[in-house]
């Protein structure tokens, strides 16, 4: 059967009080042009994904909704690794992508880096693993 590769709205970080939670207490690090913010904690749904990109960098909206767009395309795709990792540990965790380059980027590069970023997850995830037992 062929893995689905969705972005459901399950999936998707929304909510203010988590988001500020995610910011508050959660833990972060830089992958070039993208900071990352990741905090593990019980849920219902294993993965909660959220994106941003700074006013300041991109006065027009368009500019700010691609950025977004092709930050969660490439995401969609290739957030499975992450999933299974997750499930195999009974973990959850909730990530938030924030573009810090000033300027526009092509999809290769969104998308090599997002790999990047979904690895260092894992490599986190297995080394907490790890700490606990």
């Amino acid at each position: 059967m062929a893995t689905q590769f969705t972005l459901g709205k399950n999936e998707r970080l929304k909510s203010r009080k988590l988001i500020e939670q995610l910011f508050k207490s959660g833990k972060s690090f830089n992958a070039f042009p993208f900071r990352v913010f990741y905090l593990s904690q019980p849920s219902l749904f294993p993965l909660q994904f959220g994106t941003g990109v700074s006013n300041r960098n991109f006065k027009k909206a368009v500019d700010r909704n691609r950025i977004k767009r092709l930050t969660k395309e490439a995401w969609r795709l290739q957030k499975n690794i992450l999933e299974e990792s997750l499930k195999a540990n009974n973990k959850s965790l909730s990530v938030f992508l924030i573009y810090t380059q000033k300027e526009l980027p092509d999809y290769k590069t969104i998308y090599d880096k997002t790999g990047l970023i979904l690895k260092k997850l894992i490599k986190i995830i297995n080394e907490t693993d790890s700490s606990n037992t």
